[in-house]
């Protein structure tokens, strides 16, 4: 499948395997997108990158093939659900992350105080 992301402004190519993954789908993810850079991309755009879908996968295979690089991501999907609480953990994992996410950029984004301030503060 071929889309494009407007925010990013790029190509995404969407490869779905019905197994698990292997190295062996990298290159066929990879020709699509030297293709699509080569002939496709237009003028202001981002080079495409890859996703390939895989009912399940081993960290460890993915690492080595240091695919990011390349424009190339890996994820499973899933083929039951889990159970409720496991479900339930996770979102809650994932609200988590994104809040501290959020504050930590927040924080970075946020204009630091000259130290006058900062000691006015302080002695009230």
């Amino acid at each position: 499948m071929l889309f494009y992301h407007r925010r990013l402004r790029r190509l995404v190519v969407i490869e779905l395997k019905i197994g698990d993954f292997k190295p062996a789908n990298v290159g066929q993810v990879e020709l699509y997108l030297r293709w699509l850079d080569r002939h496709e991309r237009q003028e202001g755009e981002e080079k495409p990158i890859g996703l390939i879908l895989c009912a399940g996968k081993k960290r460890e295979t993915v690492e080595v093939l240091e695919l990011e690089p390349r424009g190339i991501h890996v994820a499973e999907y899933l083929t039951e659900l889990p159970p409720r609480e496991l479900l339930q953990q996770r979102l809650h994992e994932a609200v988590v992350r994104t809040r501290l996410r959020l504050e930590q950029q927040a924080a970075d984004a946020a204009p630091a105080k000259p130290a006058s301030a900062r000691k006015k503060k302080e002695e009230k």
